[in-house]
C-alpha cells in the first residue's frame, strides 16, 4: 500500500469540516425541546439534591408532582418556577453607606 503524505492544508481542511459537524450537531440539540415531565432521579441529578430532599420538596408542597403507579414525575417548568421563587438576592456591603 503506497504512503499517504497529509499536508498542513489538509489538516486544516480537516479542522474546519470537524468544526461545521460539531456546530450542526450543537445547533440540533439547542433547538431540541426540553423534556416536559421528569423522574425523579433526573430532578434529584439537576439540583444536586438527595433523594429525602426531593421527598421534603413534595411534602411541603414546594414542587408539584404526579404520582402514576409507583412512579414521581415532575414538570421541568415546575421545577423552573421552584427555583425562581425562592431566589434570593444578595447585597454587597459596598451598595449600602
Amino acid at each position: 500500500m503506497p504512503a499517504t503524505i497529509v499536508t498542513p492544508d489538509d489538516l486544516q481542511n480537516l479542522k474546519k469540516e470537524l468544526i461545521e459537524e460539531i456546530e450542526k450537531l450543537l445547533a440540533k440539540r439547542a433547538s431540541m425541546p426540553i423534556k416536559k415531565w421528569l423522574k425523579s432521579h433526573e430532578v434529584r441529578k439537576m439540583l444536586s439534591i438527595s433523594p429525602g430532599t426531593l421527598q421534603n420538596l413534595r411534602i411541603n408542597g414546594m414542587l408539584p408532582f404526579t404520582k402514576i403507579g409507583g412512579v414521581i414525575f415532575y414538570e421541568y417548568e415546575d421545577v423552573k418556577k421552584m427555583l425562581e421563587d425562592h431566589k434570593h438576592v444578595s447585597y454587597s456591603n459596598s451598595f449600602h453607606r
